[in-house]
């Protein structure tokens, strides 16, 4: 599963189910696909994802690994999450909603 992220102020961020999960929780959210923040909350949504991307690294991507290729763990916990952060810091500037969904067939860059 794929999900997009999408705000006004921003272009759509699609991350991979498992890793767009982690980010809600770290956000402050439970992993409810779909979902959205509203724009005044922003702010705090953003402050609870950086504050956990800090304290917490790479812990929960590094746990058990199944040796394939989709379970590559060389990507940084900061690095997965940083267009996520920049979508969050453009909606805060903006005053913008945010809102999450499963990226369909019609995402462009998307082919099944």
């Amino acid at each position: 599963m794929l999900v997009t992220f999408r705000t006004e102020a921003h272009a759509g961020i699609t991350m991979f189910g498992d890793v767009a999960k982690l980010m809600l929780k770290k956000m402050g959210h439970n992993a409810t696909i779909p979902g959205a923040v509203l724009a005044e909350d922003v702010p705090a949504v953003l402050k609870h994802l950086t504050d956990a991307i800090e304290a917490e690294g790479d812990a929960d991507l590094n746990t058990e690994t199944q040796n394939n290729a989709w379970d590559d763990q060389s990507v940084s916990l900061q690095n997965r999450a940083m267009p996520l952060i920049e979508l969050l810091k453009a909606a805060s500037d903006q005053h913008c909603n945010v809102m999450w969904e499963e990226a369909g067939a019609t995402e462009p860059g998307i082919t099944i």
